[in-house]
């Protein structure tokens, strides 16, 4: 890739890592639309490597909390922390254990443009009815591991591209009555460990690759963290007051877009 493919890959990455729109939908785009070669393995764990130090540096204090909360769990002093830590672990089984079973099978048969078209507008569905149906008022501190096993179970699904790993996420906190600012808190929380073991699988997949542009890779660790972070912080500040409607409403006209281009 050139410099240019690489920042608007970038950019693209850190913005709909954790926008309810999928990101592996508009990685797979500009290659089906614009003819853009495939990006690589390499640029998928540096971009991934991005949005994962953008969610826990916006999340640090959290996360630490976490840490040392699952920590003292192992010892056997339990908190409020030390049960989140662990149902964080629990809310990334399945999707683990999704990815490892359906791969290969995802990576040839479900990578297309057709494929992202219905899981878009199916998405945008789910996202009306959560925006309508989810006005719940419960917090992270309110989680059972039953809430928790169903919102990994909603994550597995977005191995599927167009899904959206943060649109099932938070359409599934919602339907089961957190709120809006917790329901995609807990989602981008979700996204630490499920993140990591993606980027270090492909790392694995890496090791002994050649020709590898180490300028490129930096670049786009760099652009899409920044990127990550940015948005990380304004949906946040803003799904509390606009909702998920304007989501809905992309998914949507991206779906029968891409109709018209198949």
């Amino acid at each position: 890739m050139d410099i240019f493919q690489t920042i608007i890959l970038a950019i693209i990455q850190g913005i709909t890592e954790f926008l309810p729109i999928s990101s592996s939908a508009h990685l797979i785009l500009p290659k089906e639309v614009l003819g853009w070669a495939d990006q690589g393995l390499a640029f998928d764990v540096a971009v991934h490597v991005g949005s994962l130090v953008a969610v826990i540096l916006y999340f640090r204090r959290d996360v630490g909390a976490i840490a040392l909360g699952g920590l003292d769990s192992l010892r056997g002093r339990w908190s409020d922390q030390g049960q989140l830590a662990w149902f964080l672990v629990l809310a990334t089984i399945p999707a683990a254990v999704a990815g490892l079973i359906f791969k290969d099978f995802i990576e040839t048969e479900l990578r297309s443009a057709q494929v992202i078209a219905y899981t878009t507008l199916i998405g945008a569905g789910l996202l009306l009815i959560a925006d309508r149906m989810g006005k719940g008022g419960k917090q992270i501190a309110d989680l059972s591991w039953k809430l928790v096993l169903i919102i990994g179970i909603a994550q597995a699904t977005a191995l599927v591209p167009g899904t959206s790993r943060s649109g099932i996420t938070i359409t599934a906190a919602l339907l089961l009555g957190l709120s809006p600012t917790s329901s995609a808190k807990f989602s981008f929380l979700m996204s630490i460990p499920i993140i990591a073991l993606s980027g270090a699988w492909q790392a694995l997949e890496l090791l002994g690759s050649n020709g590898t542009d180490w300028s490129v890779i930096a670049i786009a660790t760099l652009i899409s963290g920044v990127s990550a972070y940015i948005c990380i912080h304004y949906f946040l500040k803003l799904i509390q007051s606009i909702g998920l409607m304007p989501f809905v409403i992309y998914r949507v006209l991206l779906g029968l877009a891409l109709f018209l281009f198949i």
